[in-house]
């Protein structure tokens, strides 16, 4: 089962709960594989859409050790696919791996 997460910046973070990014307004849409497999038929989907695609194997960001795929949609959005392996300690231990766009902005 795929699930969908959308990450959301705001301007005022002592209203807000769980906001990360340094702009206000829509960072980035993630779709949540259950597996490697449904992970991998997102990376075919992607491939086959003909749209750039960063890989990231084993990213630390959001708490979570995760498997990914970034691509930016026409309109400059940035699409996350990934597939959750573990948790981790610290919050944003990887750095921006797509520009303006990523679970672990600051």
């Amino acid at each position: 089962m795929k699930r969908l997460h959308i990450h959301v910046s705001v301007h005022d973070l002592r209203q807000s709960i769980r906001t990360r990014s340094s702009k206000a307004g829509l960072d980035h849409l993630g779709i949540q594989a259950e597996n490697a497999n449904e992970l991998a038929d997102l990376g075919s989907r992607l491939a086959q859409a003909d749209v750039a695609i960063t890989q990231q194997k084993g990213a630390s960001c959001c708490y979570a050790k995760s498997d990914k795929y970034w691509t930016i949609d026409p309109q400059g959005i940035a699409w996350e696919s990934f597939h959750t392996l573990d948790s981790v300690p610290m919050y944003g231990e990887d750095t921006r791996q797509v520009a303006k766009a990523a679970c672990c902005a600051k």
